[in-house]
């Protein structure tokens, strides 16, 4: 079944190749893109969002393609940058009113806004200039902006980056509802819990290529089984040992610990997404990316 984002034989070359024959079919629900520094993620996202042309290969956002029906592409999607894209000197709630005028709603424009505010828990903020704004409720308001014509693909670059603990759970609440409501979210983040909490799918993409594509589960599950962990009094872990679950596996692993390190409390753990994610990409060469 075709997905809403498909991309076949995909590659970007600089002065070298940034992407590299990238196969993807991405249905609906979260999609989360992880990759380390230069992996070519936000190129990735800049072909898709129509800002710059593949130079091989080909990518379609519900059956349209990117390159030959830009304008079309733009009518389905919306982006999220780590900026926001919002005017300090307006109020939250003619923010939305000018998108919604850009976006060609007219005088459904003041409508829609309340709308939206509604929806993010923003009423009581909407009269007041977003200057006075926390970077949650920037955040919040930066989603609602792109959201004015209910995009079916949302494309979402760090979407919590700088923001405290309360402020990220409220923005991946939604994130999460505004998936379950039929929007196809992309997410590109470095921050794993993030991916863990939100992404229904999860691909790897090192040095251009995608090297792991699938759930949570399914990635933790190429790292192997349980792993012996040794901490010193704080909790600080010292050292992690794999395992593959057995009483033998367990006890030659207790026989590596050092003497100087036996005095350390020893648990075990299951695999977790950062395991997955160093183990993927520790081997990437020095490749780096011509755009960022």
């Amino acid at each position: 079944m075709a997905g809403s984002i498909e991309i076949a034989g995909l590659g970007k070359t600089y002065r070298e190749p940034v992407l590299d024959g990238l196969d993807l079919t991405i249905g609906g629900g979260v999609f989360a893109l992880l990759g380390p520094n230069g992996a070519g993620k936000t190129t990735l996202v800049s072909i898709l969002t129509t800002l710059i042309r593949p130079s091989t290969g080909s990518a379609h956002i519900l059956g349209v393609d990117v390159v030959r029906e830009p304008g079309a592409v733009r009518q389905l999607i919306a982006a999220t940058g780590q900026n926001t894209t919002l005017d300090e000197y307006l109020t939250g709630r003619e923010n939305l009113v000018m998108f919604g005028r850009l976006r060609g709603l007219g005088r459904r424009s003041r409508g829609r806004a309340d709308e939206l505010l509604a929806q993010f828990g923003l009423e009581q903020a909407g009269p007041r200039m977003v200057s006075t704004y926390s970077g949650g409720m920037r955040r919040r308001l930066d989603l609602a902006a792109s959201l004015v014509t209910q995009p079916a693909v949302l494309f979402l670059d760090e979407p919590t980056t700088g923001l405290d603990p309360v402020a990220r759970r409220s923005v991946w609440s939604d994130v999460r509802r505004l998936a379950d409501d039929g929007t196809t979210v992309f997410l590109t983040t470095q921050t794993l819990d993030e991916a863990e909490a939100l992404a229904d799918r999860i691909a790897v993409l090192r040095a251009g290529r995608i090297v792991a594509d699938g759930t949570v589960a399914e990635l933790t599950a190429t790292v192997g089984g349980q792993r012996l962990v040794l901490l010193d009094h704080d909790g600080t872990e010292v050292r992690s040992i794999d395992t593959d679950g057995t009483a033998a596996s367990l006890d030659a692993a207790l026989g590596a610990v050092p003497d100087a390190e036996r005095a350390l409390r020893a648990t075990l753990r299951s695999p977790t997404l950062d395991d997955a994610f160093v183990a993927l990409t520790q081997s990437a060469t020095d490749h780096q990316e011509a755009v960022a």
